[in-house]
Formats: C-alpha cells, structure tokens, sequence
C-alpha cells in the first residue's frame, strides 16, 4: 500500500499550531498585563538580581520569535508524514519542551512583576524553569503517542533467497536490546540525578531536577528498544510506542551479520546511515538485516538475531503460499 500523505494532522496540530499558540498566548497575555507592568520591566536575572530590561511589548515579540525558532523549528518535523516516526516522535517532545519552557518563564516573569514600582528589586522563580520542561515534555509524549507512521508500503513479490536461514517452527521472537535496566538507572544517574544535584547545591534550590532528570530520561529512552519478530513482521518500540515497523507482505528477505555501531553506523542508538538505511545498534556483534520491496533496509543487534532472520524469512515465505 502506498501512501501520499504528505503532513501528518497530529503533527500539524502539535508540532505546528501549538507553537503558534503558545507564541500568540504570550503576546496577548502581555499586552492584557501592560497597564499593571511597569514600562521597563526586567527580561534577564543573574543569580542575585536583574540585568536586563526592555519593554513589555518588545518582550514579548522576543519571546514569541523565539519560541517559533527554537521549540516550533524541532517540533515542525513532527508534521512530516513520511519521515521516520521516531525522529518525528522526538523532536516533537524536544520541541515542546523548550516551548513549555519559554512560556512558562514568560509568564511567571510578567505575573512576578505585576503592580511592582521598582523592577530591579523582583526575582525570577527559577522552579518555573523545571515546570515548563515538565510541561512541555508530557504534552509532547501525548503528541508523540498521536503521531502515525505514514511511509509508502510496498509488498515484496517472491520468496526471500533459499540461502538465508529459516526457522523449523517459527515462533515469537521478542528481545531488549540497548540498555537494561541497570544500565539504563547508572545511566540516568551520571546524565540526569547527579549534574542536577550538582545545579541544586549551586542555586540552593530543587528547581534543576525538574530539567535535568526529564532531559536524562529523553536520552536514556533513546538507548533501549524493545524488538518483536512475530507472523505480522518486525517492529522496535521505545518509550512505549512503536517506532519502526515493517509487515511481513513488505519483507524480502533478512541475514544476519556481524555488526560494529561506530564503524557501522557511527555511533549506538536509532541511526540512519544514508538514505534509507536505518539501524538500531546498540551492541558489537550479530545483528539481523532486514529488507524490504520499497527500498528500506533495517539492521538490529541483537543476541537472537539468527531466530530473528529465520522467522522472518520462514513467515515471509509463508505468506506467498496464502490463497
């Protein structure tokens, strides 16, 4: 089945309009406070005081443009149909992420100034920092979980080579690959708790845990998947959502090959290494290559990669004895 979707209307909504929005709700927002904010009001804090000021109104276009650049430029890809879902998937939690962000700062950084005389005498709750990611972050995941993967299928037309491995009785074949779950906790340990303990003892406040921990998590997330070989084809979940998926109909064939991430693919994780060519390597060693009728080829290390291979190949040579 081919598809011409060219924008995904999740993505649209939440990777385009939402932005906007959000842009827009801190103009407005602005400009219904005016009367009570001073003319000058502070737009920049040190650790101890304000050292920056503008207008309110000039303020707020600021905030607005970059809310549009930064958060609405990551999430934007989320729109694209036929990307990869799980590039679409992340940089939309990215994005309204520094979205929430920014508006969470602008609207506690107006709501602290409000009916003040002297703004340089006000200070920026630095919580609101940790809240907007927080915010920003689930409102993405919801985003995320609402996006489709609408990539052209095509269905392979003959049996997958002879000389490939099969399996007697083909079965399930499920595996995690990446991180454990001890791996994954030391992981989010030295990339989320501990810088965050570090800012907190610096700032003498919490506020950090709520930015670091999340962003952790993000990174930690994108080093563990969940690979599932059964009769409808091969996919690979991560953050609880499917990320890659292929139907048996579209497979042509997959051997298993010894592979290295970096001199393979570059580096560990979800990779793409020229066009269409996508890996989730996250291990030295044997991995399952899968491809397919409409040009894409799929590698996954994983210690059941020979399973893996020889259901797929039994599975898709079945599937052409169907009536």
């Amino acid at each position: 089945m081919n598809s011409s979707r060219v924008v995904d209307p999740a993505g649209a909504v939440f990777g385009l309009l939402l932005p906007v929005i959000a842009a827009l709700s801190g103009v407005i927002l602005t400009k219904v406070w005016e009367p009570r904010l001073p003319a000058q009001i502070a737009t920049h804090w040190t650790t101890t005081s304000p050292d920056g000021f503008s207008t309110p109104m000039s303020s707020a276009w600021t905030f607005a443009l970059v809310t549009v650049l930064f958060g609405g430029g990551c999430a934007a890809i989320a729109a694209l149909a036929q990307a990869m879902l799980m590039m679409r998937r992340t940089m939309l939690v990215v994005g309204l992420s520094v979205v929430g962000l920014i508006l969470t700062v602008q609207v506690v950084l107006l709501y602290v100034q409000l009916d003040v005389a002297d703004p340089a005498a006000t200070e920026l709750p630095m919580w609101s920092l940790g809240l907007g990611v927080v915010i920003g972050a689930v409102v993405g995941l919801i985003g995320a979980a609402l996006l489709r993967d609408y990539r052209p299928r095509v269905a392979a037309t003959g049996s997958p080579d002879p000389r490939l491995p099969r399996a007697d009785h083909p079965t399930t074949v499920a595996d995690t690959v990446g991180f454990g779950t001890l791996g994954s906790l030391i992981l989010l340990l030295i990339l989320g708790v501990a810088p965050a303990l570090a800012v907190c003892l610096l700032v003498d406040g919490w506020w950090p845990l709520a930015v670091f921990v999340p962003v952790g998590l993000l990174i930690v997330s994108l080093l563990r998947f969940r690979v599932i070989v059964d009769r409808s084809g091969i996919r690979v979940v991560n953050m609880g959502m499917t990320a890659l998926q292929y139907g048996i109909e579209e497979i042509e064939g997959a051997r298993v090959d010894v592979i290295k991430p970096f001199d393979d693919f570059g580096g560990w994780g979800l990779k793409v290494k020229g066009r269409r060519n996508y890996g989730v390597v996250t291990r030295t060693g044997p991995a399952v290559i899968v491809t397919t009728a409409c040009g894409d080829r799929l590698t996954v290390t994983s210690a059941r990669a020979e399973e893996m291979a020889g259901a797929l190949n039994t599975y898709a040579e079945v599937r052409l004895r169907r009536p």
